[in-house]
């Protein structure tokens, strides 16, 4: 009997696997990490390039390591819940305008919505992130916040970056966070963690996107509160403590319907 192909949502999953076994350890083995996860050598080359090519391991001869800076809250950026991410992103697309000024960090759930803003007439984007840069093409005006380049998150940070954002200012800012316990803020690196508090003041209307993962987590630095932000956009099974945190700060809430990975999002 032919075996069955994984699914995409296994693979990824065993992606994310594999780069929280090396984050743990720092390096490893190749043919270690084949036989610990069960599959050939030649599968496990490809997800170890997969994982190589989105910058979160080094491969090297017949090993690989994890970046020095990045930590098992730095790899939750490297999730599952894409279609959530999709919902999120279409929940915060209806909030911004032609002809606005927005700025967006450097998280990848807000991908989804670099991509709808490429769309809409007479933006400009003013972002950290080289990715989101390219994802928005030339029919936005984009203004890159360039810095001290970190090539695990693929983005700047650094004074260069926050003097930027005393000079600039945006209509809406759309900004996520590493992690969430009860409403206060936090990121595994201190120079994103004082950009996130500098974005705040740079721009009009400030909203948080979160995926449920983010939630009941912490990390080295705290950065604010759920309260510094006009809005929360996150999914409906945020834990109800988290959407209560946000709500008695005084932060509006929209939630979306969650979509279980695997399945395809139908906007």
């Amino acid at each position: 009997m032919p075996r069955t192909r994984p699914s995409d949502a296994a693979v990824e999953q065993r992606r994310h696997d594999i780069l929280d076994h090396v984050i743990e350890h720092g390096e490893a083995r190749i043919d270690d990490l084949t036989a610990r996860f069960g599959v050939s050598l030649m599968t496990m080359h490809r997800d170890l390039d997969d994982l190589a090519d989105r910058r979160l391991l080094r491969k090297l001869r017949g090993k690989v390591e994890a970046y020095p800076a990045l930590t098992m809250e730095t790899a939750s950026r490297f999730t599952l819940h894409s279609a959530e991410k999709e919902a999120l992103a279409e929940a915060a697309i209806k909030h911004v305008e032609p002809g606005q000024t927005v700025f967006v960090d450097d998280s990848t759930t807000l991908f989804p919505l670099v991509e709808r803003l490429a769309d809409l007439d007479g933006l400009t984007v003013i972002t950290n992130s080289l990715r989101a840069a390219k994802l928005l093409g030339d029919g936005v005006t984009v203004v890159v916040a360039g810095g001290r380049y970190h090539p695990e998150y693929d983005s700047c940070s650094g004074p260069d970056v926050l003097a930027l954002l005393e000079r600039t200012r945006a209509d809406i800012a759309f900004v996520s966070v590493s992690a969430v316990a009860v409403g206060r803020l936090f990121h595994p690196v201190q120079d994103y963690a004082e950009l996130k508090k500098a974005v705040l003041r740079a721009a009009n209307r400030n909203v948080l996107v979160l995926d449920h993962s983010k939630f009941g987590r912490t990390a080295t630095f705290a950065h604010g509160d759920v309260g510094d932000y006009d809005l929360l956009i996150t999914s409906e099974i945020t834990p109800t403590e988290e959407i209560e945190a946000a709500l008695n700060a005084g932060t509006a809430v929209e939630t979306v319907e969650h979509v279980e990975e695997g399945q395809p999002y139908d906007s």
